[in-house]
């Protein structure tokens, strides 16, 4: 374990906050269904700056100026009991309550230390991320958004947890850009306002009321894994997608990039699994909304704007079909998710609430059954700049206990992908060391 010694920790308030213009957000059914689910937590790794930048007090400042533009990663999340029908609701006050920043020292930790051989990830990158542990639900004692930063021996690691029912990554890398941004130039007047988004679903009543049994925290249940960053060059993923097409070939249908890889993942991970062949295998996929709906959305538009997508075969039919096979399943899911399934999913849910739970339950053999793919290559992760170069490496940590988590981020290369992936110890094999090289 890396000795990680804590130098501070304090609340960074937005510059300014008008408390008579105070807004209040309700959550819709896409985020309250997170209510249980862990915080999402990413992490860029820097090469060290020069000792006169003064990295802390230029954080903080900048990170002020930003959440006086991302407001509502200040407030907090607030709980309304309503005894009468034994329910309870929630919503963001923006109150100007500030985020958590975090300063830490880790200097016996080189950047060689986090970079390790073969693309595996050291077992000590836990305390490196400042909200570990903590559930949506706990937003209304908790900061919405926590960050930390650590110096390294020859580096800075920064950190970040948020809220999920909050922003969704689209909506939290485009606050990291912005508030890299600000650090950089010292200004913010060139920056847009932010843009909400709107209750657009018609049909439910505000605040959405939940049955006070499904608020209840599921036991907690970690399961032993491994994790190991893949990464897929432009070459592997080109091999990959012109395999998965040519196998599906006659079709009108065309297999993406990303797919191909899922794909090629899904299929690698079942045939290290324990499953029989009528055993079902499920991969579930995350999906910005924004341009599916109508009308669209505007891409900038702050909040949790996703849906998933969810595809399901047996590990026989996986193994007899193949790659091509597999990514059309992915990708007639993926299509599946349009305006009106959206709609009618946050109609039906709120007619009889159900809280999906954040862990797989029946322990290690079930986790083995479920891929579940988060964020997206389209991110720009490495476009960060907080005045002393770019990202070098970028880094998650997982929810350990929900099957298989693939973390997908943009490679440092061009056209390139990286897949942060945490596997079940019970399905770990060192054939999976290659994985990413094996078309």
């Amino acid at each position: 374990m890396a000795d990680v010694i804590l130098a501070s920790s304090t609340i960074v308030r937005p510059e300014n906050v008008n408390q008579s213009c105070r807004t209040k957000i309700h959550l819709t059914p896409y985020d309250l269904k997170l209510l249980n689910f862990a915080y999402p937590q990413r992490g860029l790794l820097f090469s060290k700056p020069d000792q006169e930048t003064h990295i802390i007090p230029k954080l903080k400042a900048s990170l002020s100026t930003a959440l006086e533009i991302y407001f509502p990663l200040a407030g907090r999340l607030i709980k309304i009991d309503r005894p009468e029908d034994n329910t309870v609701s929630y919503y963001v006050d923006c109150d100007g309550s500030g985020a958590k920043f975090i300063h830490a020292k880790a200097e016996l930790v080189s950047i060689k230390d986090f970079l390790q051989p073969h693309d595996s990830v050291p077992n000590f990158t836990r305390c490196f991320f400042p909200a570990n542990d903590l559930k949506s639900s706990d937003g209304i004692s908790e900061s919405l958004l926590l960050l930390q930063v650590t110096e390294l021996k020859d580096g800075v690691f920064i950190s970040f947890g948020y809220n999920h029912m909050v922003a969704d990554g689209s909506s939290f890398w485009n606050f990291i850009h912005t508030w890299s941004t600000i650090c950089l130039n010292g200004s913010s007047s060139h920056i847009q306002p932010l843009v909400l988004k709107e209750l657009f679903l018609e049909g439910i009543d505000y605040p959405i009321h939940i049955p006070v049994p499904e608020t209840k925290i599921p036991q907690k249940c970690e399961i032993p894994s491994k994790e190991r960053v893949f990464h897929f060059t432009k070459k592997n993923i080109s091999d990959l997608k012109a395999k998965a097409n040519e196998e599906i070939c006659p079709s009108d249908l065309k297999i993406s990039s990303l797919q191909a890889v899922l794909a090629h993942l899904w299929l690698s991970i079942i045939k290290q699994s324990r499953l029989n062949r009528e055993e079902e295998s499920h991969i579930i996929v995350a999906a910005d909304m924004r341009r599916r709906l109508n009308p669209p959305l505007d891409m900038a538009c702050f909040g949790n704007v996703t849906h998933q997508a969810m595809a399901t075969a047996t590990a026989g039919e996986m193994l007899d079909q193949g790659l091509g096979w597999a990514a059309l399943q992915i990708n007639e899911q993926v299509r599946s998710l349009t305006n009106e399934s959206y709609k009618t999913f946050a109609e039906t849910w709120v007619r009889n609430v159900k809280l999906p739970l954040p862990k797989i339950s029946g322990g290690p053999r079930k986790a083995e059954t479920y891929l579940v793919v988060t964020s997206s290559p389209w991110f720009e992760v490495y476009d960060n700049d907080f005045g002393w170069g770019k990202p070098i490496a970028v880094r998650a940590e997982p929810n350990n206990g929900f099957g298989v988590s693939l973390v997908v981020f943009r490679g440092v290369e061009e056209g390139s992908i990286d897949v942060h992936a945490t596997i079940p110890l019970s399905i770990w094999s060192d054939v999976l060391v290659n994985l990413s090289t094996v078309v």
